[in-house]
């Protein structure tokens, strides 16, 4: 939060319990019903490797992300799922909390195109348990993100 207080970036927090209701579903799946939020709306962040790089996705709870279509957006030509604990270690943040804001390593992003069709967008804050509500123009921005098509 940092990061937007210092750029002066308008955003809203949404606190939920990140236990309730998480038997079987995903982190992502949690926020959405805990906050009563459309899961196109709300994004998740994952951490994968292109060509060998680390790279952030940003994509829709409702969706998943595209490995091709990521390596494609990012310059490359193979992506896989990054191993969670190098995730973890390059953003400074936990499985399930991870933000794309405020990065220990700032890494490239590219955001989902499909979330500059809302006027704001949900994010993880950094811990299970808390999202931040923001514009995603100002998403792409703090994070110097490209956008492309990246989920399915």
């Amino acid at each position: 939060m940092r990061t937007l207080d210092q750029a002066r970036v308008g955003y809203s927090l949404h606190e939920y319990d990140p236990a309730e209701g998480a038997e079987g579903h995903g982190y992502g799946e949690v926020a959405v019903a805990a906050l009563g939020a459309d899961p196109a709306q709300v994004f998740k962040t994952l951490v994968a490797q292109v060509d060998g790089r680390l790279t952030v996705a940003v994509v829709p709870v409702s969706g998943q992300l595209d490995l091709k279509a990521l390596a494609a957006a990012a310059g490359g030509r193979k992506a896989a799922m990054a191993d969670p604990a190098a995730a973890e270690r390059s953003s400074g943040y936990v499985r399930g909390g991870i933000s794309p804001l405020g990065q220990r390593k700032a890494l490239p992003t590219v955001v989902d195109q499909s979330a500059l069709g809302f006027a704001t967008v949900l994010v993880s804050a950094g811990r299970r348990g808390l999202q931040i509500e923001l514009a995603p123009a100002d998403l792409v921005r703090l994070t110097r993100a490209t956008t492309a098509a990246i989920a399915r």
